[in-house]
């Protein structure tokens, strides 16, 4: 039997499984991922950790399937994003990578879209998140501890390209994942925003279209690549990018949410379309607006921990949570801002901070949890608003992926607030189905990304907003935009004193 090997590098965990051309997974394996060291702003992780983990959830796999994994055919990675690999000239890396969750840099890219001005359109794009602004920060660290790493940086690289790289001896990247970093290295008026920051192109690696092959599996690996020398690897893309697709939703007309340890929401059209904090990115034949935030199943396992509940294993949180929900609710709702680690879309703000607001004495555990699930939907029907406003047409549905989608009551949640059907796909990681998807058709199994979701993509439930909650919620959310703009001031003071500094000026969520 034809098998691929599909992989997916997650916050919080490595996924790896054969899945055969029908889109069944036949054996899988879950490996934690490295720990990420987090502190003052600061998040990073060792590379060679990833690969690590590439090669042991792999041999677990080959172990108990032995003669399956023989039978691989093609391999696809995806992997989180916004995450940056900085690689010598040599391959090898210069330093720890610098994760989705670091804002060090927030005060360089500041200073670098000063630079640029406004010659340049990426410019305003510029923030904590964004690799340029890392790059920038490194730049001015040269002096310090990160000379050698300036003085030496060879390439770029997302964390799925290099483990695509460590498996094939190729850098390569695709233009989903690669898009900010794309858009960088383009000259515009003159301006040249890499060159702002002493870089050049050279850095950047290879483009392949996800469905490329980025090269064979090498000789020489660690067991158990070597049963699976000469295979040929796929630049697959990131890992929500994935994900859409094991969804079904990589089509005009759909949104899609994925809820892992952090959330993305975005609308698929056919045409290109701006709104405020969200990214336009051209995903190869359709347009994407939306993107990713700081919050998700990782909020929910921080209030799990803050009321002493659960032993913090992800696996458990649906179950957790269930458990605090099925207490009595109040009559008086709560609210809560989910900016416990500040915010990606739509304010790309890293000062933002998270409350509970309206909190009494007759408050418990489970009014907590309500909130907490409340607040990230709140924060989706944003997104989805000004997706929907500038592409001047409402999505037929939300599919809805990830481990939060197993919990049917967070389903039902985010239809209600939303005023959308949300819809659950049959695979129970879609980022793994998504990945398969790419091999296969990459292969010639299937002769577009389109056909092979009509084929291996099917619905599992499907929730319908419930009226009769629309006007409180229609309520609820109308308090909520204004907590965000009352307390974004104090968010900012706050996480200045952190760091010992004078307060910035507050930037206000948009209306």
């Amino acid at each position: 039997m034809s098998v691929v090997l599909a992989c997916d590098l997650g916050g919080t965990s490595f996924r790896a499984a054969l899945v055969d051309a029908q889109g069944t997974t036949l054996a899988e394996s879950m490996i934690p991922g490295p720990a990420s060291l987090d502190r003052m702003g600061r998040s990073e992780v060792d590379p060679t950790a990833w690969w690590q983990i590439l090669i042991e959830a792999c041999a677990a796999i080959a172990k108990a399937q032995p003669a399956l994994f023989s039978h691989v055919q093609a391999v696809a990675i995806c992997g989180v994003t916004r995450t940056q690999v900085f690689l010598g000239r040599d391959g090898e890396p210069l330093r720890p990578a610098m994760t989705w969750k670091d804002t060090r840099s927030e005060a360089a890219a500041s200073r670098l879209r000063e630079r640029l001005g406004n010659a340049h359109p990426e410019s305003a794009r510029i923030n904590a998140f964004h690799p340029l602004a890392r790059l920038a920060w490194l730049h001015e660290q040269e002096l310090h501890e990160e000379e050698a790493t300036f003085q030496n940086l060879g390439s770029v690289l997302e964390p799925k390209d290099y483990l695509n790289f460590r498996l094939t001896g190729r850098q390569a990247g695709d233009p989903v994942s690669l898009a900010r970093l794309l858009a960088s290295a383009e000259i515009v008026a003159g301006a040249d925003p890499l060159a702002a920051v002493g870089l050049s192109s050279a850095i950047l690696p290879e483009v392949l279209e996800p469905c490329q092959i980025v090269g064979p599996v090498k000789s020489g690996l660690p067991t158990p690549f070597d049963a699976i020398t000469g295979v040929p690897v796929f630049c697959s893309s990131n890992d929500t990018w994935a994900a859409v697709a094991g969804l079904g939703a990589m089509r005009p007309g759909y949104a899609y949410n994925i809820s892992g340890t952090t959330e993305v929401l975005g609308v698929v059209s056919e045409r290109a379309a701006e709104a405020e904090g969200l990214m336009t990115v051209d995903w190869r034949g359709v347009s994407q607006l939306g993107g990713p935030s700081q919050n998700g199943a990782d909020t929910v396992s921080w209030l799990l921990s803050l009321l002493a509940r659960g032993d913090g294993d992800h696996a458990a949180i649906g179950r957790d949570i269930d458990a605090l929900l099925a207490g009595p609710r109040h009559a008086q709702p709560l609210l809560f801002l989910p900016y416990l680690q500040g915010e990606r879309v739509p304010y790309w703000n890293p000062s933002l901070r998270g409350a509970f607001i309206g909190l009494n004495r007759q408050h418990g555990a489970t009014d907590l949890a309500w909130a907490v699930l409340e607040g990230v939907a709140f924060l989706n029907r944003i997104v989805l608003e000004r997706a929907e406003a500038a592409l001047g047409a409402p999505v037929s549905e939300i599919r809805f992926g990830g481990g939060a989608a197993n919990n049917r009551l967070w389903c039902q949640i985010k239809a209600d607030i939303c005023g959308r059907p949300v819809a659950i796909g049959h695979a129970k990681e879609p980022g793994i189905l998504g990945a398969a998807i790419i091999a296969w058709t990459g292969l010639g199994r299937f002769a577009s990304l389109a056909e092979a979701q009509a084929a291996l993509v099917g619905v599992a439930a499907r929730f319908e907003p419930d009226p009769a909650r629309a006007a409180l919620y229609d309520h609820l959310f109308s308090l909520y935009r204004r907590s965000e703009a009352a307390l974004a001031p104090i968010s900012t003071e706050l996480a200045a004193l952190s760091h010992g500094t004078d307060a910035p000026t507050a930037r206000r969520p948009a209306p």
